[in-house]
């Protein structure tokens, strides 16, 4: 179904637009239009045509037939999966072109992209050049251009791909509280894609979809579709009804968005057994592993020089399920790496049970014979593969459930994309019969689709989990329980979760700056820093009129989690005061960034 907007007060109008490559539709006789003030999510299946989507409205690709019509005077910017940098210029020259330095350092918006994006705003960082980055740090650079810049149209392919839980949390408030234009956003995190959109596009067989809301709307509506519809498969509206189950039941927040038809939602899921029973799940686990699946002991690892983690002591049990956090750099990785014997510790053991059979999907993809096809690359594993309770299924059963659907199972693995390929890769895993299954970043490169399916077989797996991810629905949906590398050698565990985290987090970025504030304060009293003149004054007052408001907030800050601690079950109060502390947050956010913008001139 082709929509079409209002084109009164389209931004960009999209008319009958047709495009094929070789055999394959990608859009058939589309027309759309993205309007003033509009948030729109993507979702699709990979390859389907959501990145030719964008070039599309962005006015960059090209068509068989139709029109795209950008309304005169409106700017917009496309930041891809692959951002082609300017040659030799560097990370200060590629966000502000030629803009002086006080300028842009003088506005606390453009320090805080620089601060939720690339970590800082320091000469040192400002300065690389862009040849240097990795493909990540270039997409955050184009990403923090973008928003800089904060044209009227925003179009963004896979922006959280290379962010952490925190970036992907700062950016979902960044766009919330934007004020100006319109957004289109094409991710496969769904916890984003509910926090961002109002609105939900579908790029599927070569039409556009349109659903209103965010993704636990588009769920729900695609659910009731699906059972309306007497040509879909009965596999495909199971799996839509425990997708919907699971957003019905799970954080509280998922309960505060928009709903469609309620009745006819709750009679979709009546009968709809939750996810998964973890208690049994747990005892099937602890017979086919038995009591022990690592036991860590003192554990130190190192990195050259560099301790990631020091003195760690953590058993890891039969039908355990824990997602993983931390910011990027900390040493996820290298602590699974670190539990399946793959890095070396420089001090401690960790004793693996006898009869534990692990498998990790990495980040990296595994090289696989180009002659292949994909089913016969399944096939080499395993010709069935035994699901726990859902006894055993075909390798061309796992590859259907995966995305690999008919004539796709035959395609040769050296003409599959990127996506296709990692898609392949975890197939090939759970077709091994692991009973401890250990994921780093498993939902880069997955859309929406695939993901649920992961979930679906994850549900019935009864042995061990351990997810490395920034994707948080993945890892509320997957896992019970939360760890955290916190970056200073330790590893905590989190009772709350991704929230617990994320306060974490903040507190430990909240005493940095109280720290910097504290050594600057000592160097004025000793008379290191001499306030003379009427400028520096003026800073000096300005100084101290942020730190008391940065007092009051801070109070006001520990009020409102007061409040939602005595307000647990009470839904309406919790939304109430967790966006209040959002907006909350993101002051004192602001006043610290200002605070120490002011406190570097007065040290100088």
């Amino acid at each position: 179904m082709a929509a079409m907007s209002n084109t009164a007060v389209n931004l960009i109008n999209v008319e009958s637009a047709a495009l094929t490559y070789g055999d394959r539709t990608i859009l058939n006789k589309v027309s759309l239009g993205v309007g003033v003030g509009d948030r729109i999510g993507v979702v699709g299946r990979n390859g389907g045509g959501k990145s030719t989507l964008l070039k599309v409205l962005a006015g960059v690709g090209d068509l068989d037939s139709g029109r795209v019509t950008i309304a005169g005077g409106t700017d917009l910017s496309l930041v891809a999966q692959a951002p082609v940098m300017t040659p030799g210029s560097t990370v200060r020259q590629q966000i502000f072109s030629d803009i002086p330095t006080h300028e842009w350092a003088s506005q606390s918006g453009v320090r805080e992209i620089l601060a939720g994006l690339l970590g800082g705003h320091s000469e040192e960082l400002l300065d690389v050049d862009t040849a240097n980055l990795s493909g990540g740090e270039r997409q955050r650079v184009a990403l923090a251009a973008a928003l800089v810049a904060n044209p009227e149209v925003l179009i963004l392919d896979e922006p959280t791909n290379h962010l952490d839980v925190e970036g992907v949390t700062w950016l979902a408030g960044w766009l919330k509280a934007r004020r100006k234009g319109a957004y289109v956003v094409v991710t496969h995190d769904r916890w984003f894609l509910d926090e961002v959109s109002e609105n939900t596009w579908e790029v599927v067989n070569g039409a556009i979809e349109t659903y209103e809301g965010g993704y636990s709307a588009f769920v729900l509506a695609k659910a009731e579709r699906t059972r309306r519809s007497d040509t879909e498969q009965a596999r495909r509206a199971n799996l839509l009804r425990k997708e919907l189950a699971w957003l019905r039941r799970g954080p509280p927040a998922r309960t505060t968005k928009p709903q469609f038809r309620v009745d006819a939602a709750n009679a979709l899921i009546a009968q709809q057994p939750p996810a998964r029973d973890d208690v049994e799940l747990v005892k099937f686990a602890g017979a086919r592993l038995g009591k022990t699946v690592f036991e860590i002991t003192e554990a130190r690892i190192m990195v050259g020089d560099r301790e990631l983690i020091g003195d760690l002591t953590w058993n890891i049990g039969p039908g355990d399920r824990i997602g993983l956090l931390g910011a990027n750099g900390v040493g996820k990785s290298t602590l699974l790496k670190a539990i399946l014997g793959q890095h070396p510790l420089a001090h401690g053991r960790i004793r693996t049970g006898k009869t534990v059979k692990p498998v990790m999907l990495t980040q990296r993809l595994e090289d696989l014979p180009g002659d292949d096809r994909v089913l016969e690359s399944v096939q080499r594993i395993a010709e069935y593969v035994d699901l726990g309770k859902e006894g055993q299924i075909s390798a061309s059963q796992l590859c259907e459930r995966l995305g690999f659907n008919g004539n796709a199972q035959w395609t040769r693995v050296s003409d599959l994309s990127g996506g296709e390929r990692r898609r392949l890769q975890l197939t090939r895993i759970l077709m091994g019969s692991p009973n401890v299954v250990i994921l780093d970043e498993p939902t880069n490169d997955f859309d929406v689709e695939t993901l649920a399916a992961l979930e679906d077989i994850l549900d019935g797996f009864a042995g061990t989990i351990i997810a490395v991810s920034h994707d948080r629905y993945f890892l509320e949906r997957v896992c019970t329980t939360f760890a955290a590398v916190l970056g200073n050698g330790s590893v905590r565990d989190l009772p709350s979760g991704v929230d617990e985290y994320l306060r974490l987090r903040a507190a430990e970025q909240g005493a940095e700056v109280a720290s910097v504030v504290a050594e600057v304060n000592e160097k004025v009293s000793a008379g290191k820093v001499k306030l003379g003149g009427g400028q520096r004054r003026e800073i000096a007052k300005k100084v101290a009129s942020i730190e008391r408001r940065l007092t009051k907030r801070r109070s006001e800050a520990e009020q409102l989690h007061v409040t939602m601690a005595e307000n647990s079950s009470d839904p309406e109060t919790l939304l109430t005061t967790t966006a209040q502390l959002r907006e909350l947050d993101t002051t004192i956010a602001s006043l610290e960034e200002e605070w120490l913008v002011l406190a570097e001139q007065l040290a100088q």
